[in-house]
């Protein structure tokens, strides 16, 4: 290359490259996080609980995100063999090839696989989302807008791409990362708002009550989220003002969102998140902490001793919250 090339394409090229390489280093823990929860899922945890709630249907999500991530992953390495090899004759060289990625089918199906990808794991939250607020309404309504408005974006990213437009300078892209990264905040808020409000209710109720159990799943659901939205966010920054830096995050943060749920999913196969047993044995504690009346109460809410893990627990906790007030208004 000639000493006169401009320090802009080169910088985009030199961006385009470590971002590749960054997207090899995440792929490579996606599939070690996918290999690890896959083995958890089929095994025992080391606890002696039972094997994970929805076991099938996690094996599943875990199979169809990695397949999804690999498409998008082959077809991202076999573009930057292109770029550099197999077209580097081509008009305006490697930067022109950059720019221009969308008129090349290829890009097409990689982009396409990481957005279903993301809808997948989209789902996974709202999923969870619900089961700890008990399926409210109040909650499912907006969460199922702004996902059904998050899909509609990447159905028209998807439209313009295989259009042939320059990805950078669609601007529906980044109201996509903005509704992906709000939901995914909003999950957060609501998830750890109702664990801490669960937490607070037992230690009201049960004075020595250890309630390490919720901070842990706490901090694990703030943790991996945190990762996912500090590193979107760089990436829309940088998108919006066309940037190369946003060259460095684009090709990896599908891997970076698939990690943090694989993270979740790993814990919650092998035990480490609220369980079944936990769950009978606050039960108990509260019959023995309750007066008669309040026992009445919780018989009359029909809670059973045997609930699966999650929803058990949510569950117990409306539960606990009748309770609470038959309490306070007998006290």
């Amino acid at each position: 290359m000639s000493s006169d090339t401009p320090s802009t394409n080169l910088w985009l090229e030199r961006s385009r490259l470590d971002g590749m390489m960054l997207a090899a280093v995440s792929y490579g823990g996606l599939f070690i996080l996918t290999v690890q929860a896959a083995i958890a899922l089929m095994q025992r945890p080391r606890r002696g609980g039972k094997i994970a709630d929805n076991r099938l249907t996690l094996l599943a999500y875990v199979f169809i995100t990695f397949v999804l991530g690999t498409i998008g992953f082959a077809g991202n390495a076999k573009y930057t063999q292109m770029i550099w090899i197999d077209l580097r004759d081509a008009p305006g060289g490697p930067s022109a090839l950059i720019e221009n990625e969308m008129n090349y089918s290829i890009n097409v199906v990689a982009i396409s696989s990481y957005l279903v990808m993301e809808w997948f794991m989209q789902a996974l939250l709202l999923y969870r989302c619900f089961v700890i607020w008990n399926w409210a309404r109040y909650v499912m309504v907006p969460m199922i807008t702004l996902y059904i408005a998050m899909i509609a974006m990447g159905i028209l990213v998807l439209i313009q791409s295989s259009a042939g437009a320059i990805f950078y300078n669609i601007n529906t892209e980044l109201a996509y990362l903005s509704l992906e990264v709000g939901l995914t905040v909003t999950y957060s808020v609501l998830v750890t708002s109702r664990l801490l409000s669960m937490r607070g209710l037992m230690k009201q109720i049960i004075r020595e009550y250890d309630s390490s159990t919720y901070d842990t799943v706490v901090l694990m659901v703030v943790e991996s989220a945190m990762a996912y939205i500090a590193y979107a966010i760089v990436f829309m920054v940088s998108f919006g003002m066309h940037s190369n830096v946003s060259n460095l995050c684009f090709l990896s943060i599908s891997h970076v969102q698939g990690i943090a749920q694989l993270l979740i999913i790993i814990r919650v196969a092998r035990g480490r998140a609220i369980t079944s047993e936990q769950t009978r044995a606050i039960a108990a504690h509260t019959t023995m902490a309750f007066s008669a009346t309040v026992s009445d109460e919780m018989e009359e809410i029909n809670i059973e001793p045997t609930v699966g893990s999650e929803e058990g627990s949510v569950e117990l906790y409306s539960g606990l919250e009748k309770a609470a007030e038959t309490k306070e208004e007998t006290a």
